[in-house]
């Protein structure tokens, strides 16, 4: 598999911006475009005509060249146009969402050779860029406990460039107890002591009577950084979703809990809103909830009536798009018209909690021949949310930045059996995307995402160019963005984040 770099780029656009005239905006893009021409930084790529395409005058594809945006080869006798950064994924093997767009069969095979790769450094952007790509949302996860062995501060969501390609994030999670919501770890979100070294801005937290410190504070200075950013407290979780059921019974109440918890006024600046995140109502998860199918609507309508129209209310969601099945046990449709955005959660579809398989990649964005269950791909559940009169705008198409596997297997394909979980770095049957892109690499793809085989193990998961499919998806759909589980399984240079912001672009 390909190790993928990203590099900021600029569209220049002929026309309106947002539909509508702007001299200010005109001016601005003008000195902007000025500046860059000076700086000598500015690529324009001009299309080729389709003129260009039947005289086959592209260079022959080359498996070690990059190609970006616009640019194109031939490949057994056809041309391709390349959607985005690419390097070493086979024309021929790009598919529909895939990131090579087949520009039909040439007249003639060419002579010229491969393009040379670029040698240039990637171009460094600005500290706060417009909040996401054409109005779109990025919006990725932080989790609470990474602080501790993964060592994943807030610092890293700077220094990775994430901060830059995010819109929002969310801080994963506060508690559900007995029908209220609470804090998840006092220490890891206000009270864990950061050094210079791992500050968002190289200074060290104080003991001073009533300092803020912890994630929370680290987060304060990193949208002090990244003005554009928006934090959202997310409640619940797998572990802690059984309150919820408690929490319905009296959604005012819980409401409540929850505002005083998210704008207390120790960090009330560090939160732009509440997420919940509950698994599941009228279903089951790690617990079983038998509240009725209202009482999804019933919690966020009290969510939104007490937190306003001046903060954001959100949710992730299951993404099980069956016939009968956990979308179609609540009333999902009625709540999240009270709701800014919402996350069907689009992975964990299959994985080693079926120990024996069969193998399966655990986010596929389409059906493929032989997919274990019928309505467990990311795509069933978009039109399924789009036919109960969910606007394609408020959904938002998940990602996991981890695979999940399988060991004891003995087929490369899809579909094979196993003998249990493969081993993960900090849980059986998962590792993050930043140790498999590395230890087990892609060695082919299925319903629009990768999997891989090697030495006995099968894993599933995205990488930058089965993102890149995803995100022409989501734009295609209409969809509000992107959003993923989490920050610490990306590369310390973020080519996941790069490849959704590049994607939706």
């Amino acid at each position: 598999m390909a190790l993928v770099r990203f590099r900021s780029t600029v569209n220049i656009l002929y026309g309106a911006v947002n539909g509508r005239s702007d001299h200010v905006i005109t001016r601005r893009l003008l000195a902007t475009f000025s500046a860059l021409v000076m700086a000598g930084t500015l690529t324009i790529l001009v299309p080729a005509t389709s003129a260009q395409a039947a005289a086959c005058t592209a260079p022959a594809w080359s498996a070690t060249a990059v190609y970006t945006n616009g640019m194109q080869v031939t490949y057994n006798g056809r041309q391709y146009t390349a959607k985005w950064w690419t390097q070493n994924e086979i024309p021929s093997n790009s598919g529909q969402w895939g990131v090579w767009r087949d520009d039909g069969a040439c007249s003639s095979t060419p002579t010229t050779p491969p393009t040379t790769p670029p040698t240039t450094p990637p171009t460094t952007g600005p500290t706060t860029p417009p909040p996401g790509p054409a109005g779109k949302k990025i919006v990725g996860y932080f989790a609470e406990w990474g602080v501790y062995g993964r060592q994943y501060f807030v610092k890293n969501i700077d220094t990775s460039g994430s901060a830059s390609k995010l819109t929002h994030i969310l801080y994963a999670f506060g508690n559900t107890t007995g029908g209220r919501c609470a804090i998840g770890d006092a220490y890891a979100d206000y009270d864990m002591a950061y050094t210079a070294a791992n500050s968002v801005d190289g200074v060290a937290d104080t003991w001073d009577a009533g300092a803020l410190r912890g994630s929370f504070n680290q987060l304060r200075k990193l949208k002090r950084k990244h003005p554009h950013l928006k934090v959202i407290y997310s409640i619940g979780g797998w572990t802690w979703s059984g309150g919820f059921t408690q929490a319905a019974q009296n959604p005012a109440a819980f409401a409540e809990s929850c505002y005083q918890m998210v704008e207390d006024p120790r960090w009330a600046d560090v939160f732009d809103g509440i997420d919940v995140d509950w698994e599941y109502p009228n279903a089951c998860g790690l617990t079983c909830d038998s509240s009725g199918p209202n009482s999804f609507n019933a919690v966020v309508s009290a969510l939104r009536t007490r937190f306003g129209s001046g903060n954001l209310v959100t949710a992730a969601i299951t993404a099980d798009g069956s016939n009968g099945g956990k979308i179609d046990a609540a009333d999902y449709a009625t709540g999240i018209q009270k709701l800014d955005f919402v996350m069907p959660m689009t992975y964990d579809y299959y994985g080693a909690f079926n120990p024996q398989g069969p193998t399966a990649p655990h986010s596929p964005l389409t059906s493929y021949p032989g997919i274990p269950t019928q309505g467990f791909w990311s795509d069933a559940a978009v039109q399924k949310l789009k036919s109960k009169g969910v606007p394609a705008s408020k959904i938002l198409l998940g990602i996991g930045f981890y695979g999940r596997g399988w060991t004891g297997v003995t087929q490369a394909a899809p579909g094979g059996s196993a003998s249990g979980p493969a081993p993960g770095t900090y849980e059986q049957g998962i590792e993050d995307y930043k140790v498999l892109k590395n230890r087990c690499p892609a060695t082919g793809t299925a319903g629009g995402t990768a999997y891989a085989f090697c030495g006995g193990q099968w894993w599933g998961y995205d990488t930058p160019a089965t993102i890149g499919g995803k995100m022409t998806y989501a734009r295609n759909q209409g969809l509000g963005g992107a959003f993923f589980w989490e920050l610490s399984g990306d590369t310390s240079n973020g080519e996941l984040i790069g490849a959704m912001r590049s994607g939706l672009g």
